[in-house]
């Protein structure tokens, strides 16, 4: 399994953007809308083929459930709050309430665990899986941005077990585990001006 990409999620897109800008100091990208969810996003390249997205609610849409990476309940300000990494094959990875969606925006589809209330797995600590369907995903698609992860920590209560249930699974030493007694994510990127914590 491979890391594919890291979510940040904001109250409204052009927030998250603005946040996410400031800090990263590059220009986010390009996106879309997911119709299915009621969602927008816009996304940034990174180094090695992985790429970042902000994601929020799309105040024009209408969702036909739950939102996915728990936005219905989402709230303050912008942060890191999922990863999201793509197996060999997807079933075996469907755990901690996923279950398999189509999806599809523009010329991508691909399947996406997605538990059926839109909360993310663990609180964010699991990742969530895909597979992609089209022969050139986002992260070998777009632009870099010169910024290369260096480090993704993923801090939650049970993180030794999370560790423990993708041993074997994950093969990416930059993704660390470390227990905490609340969840949360933190990335390192390497840029050109030194190091940049999300």
């Amino acid at each position: 399994m491979k890391l594919d990409h890291l979510a940040i999620a904001a109250e409204t897109l052009e927030e998250g953007v603005s946040w996410a800008e400031e800090r990263m100091g590059v220009t986010f990208q390009g996106g879309g809308k997911h119709e299915r969810f009621g969602t927008h996003n816009k996304l940034l390249g990174l180094e090695d083929d992985i790429y970042i997205e902000v994601i929020a609610a799309d105040p024009s849409a209408n969702s036909m459930g739950p939102r996915w990476f728990g936005l219905d309940v989402f709230s303050g300000p912008p942060r890191l709050v999922n990863w999201i990494c793509e197996p060999c094959v997807l079933e075996p990875l469907l755990i901690h309430g996923m279950e398999a969606v189509e999806m599809s925006r523009d010329e991508l589809r691909w399947d996406m665990g997605v538990p059926p209330d839109g909360t993310l797995p663990m609180g964010g600590g699991f990742p969530t899986v895909l597979s992609w369907k089209t022969d050139t995903p986002p992260g070998a698609k777009l632009i870099s941005s010169g910024l290369k992860l260096e480090v993704l920590t993923v801090r939650h209560p049970n993180a030794l077990d999370i560790a423990a249930e993708l041993d074997g699974v994950l093969r990416d030493d930059r993704v660390r585990f470390a227990e905490d007694a609340t969840i949360s994510l933190s990335a390192q990127f390497c840029s050109e001006n030194g190091l940049i914590t999300l």
